[in-house]
């Protein structure tokens, strides 16, 4: 439990760490925010697809070759893309 002064503290330094933002500035923030998560998804997207297609091109013997078989490819290809956007 807090004692009246660490509360008080506590209120302090969030009104003092608070901004407060004008309706244009929060909302170009949030469209900088939506534009970004869009260039992230879409980075993503491009990265299983590329995977994917180079999957496909491999002869059956290959993918078993590597442990994979068709019914693996959007799997491994959405692995693939997720490892990628990790690093």
């Amino acid at each position: 439990m807090l004692t009246k002064d660490e509360h008080e503290h506590l209120i302090m330094a969030y009104y003092h760490d608070h901004k407060t933002y004008s309706l244009t500035e929060w909302l170009l923030a949030r469209m900088a925010k939506g534009l970004e998560d869009a260039a992230v998804r879409h980075a993503h997207h491009r990265v299983y697809r590329t995977s994917l297609m180079e999957l496909r091109s491999l002869s059956a013997r290959d993918l078993a070759d590597i442990g994979l078989n068709r019914s693996m490819l959007k799997t491994a290809a959405l692995e693939a893309a997720d490892r990628h956007m990790a690093r």
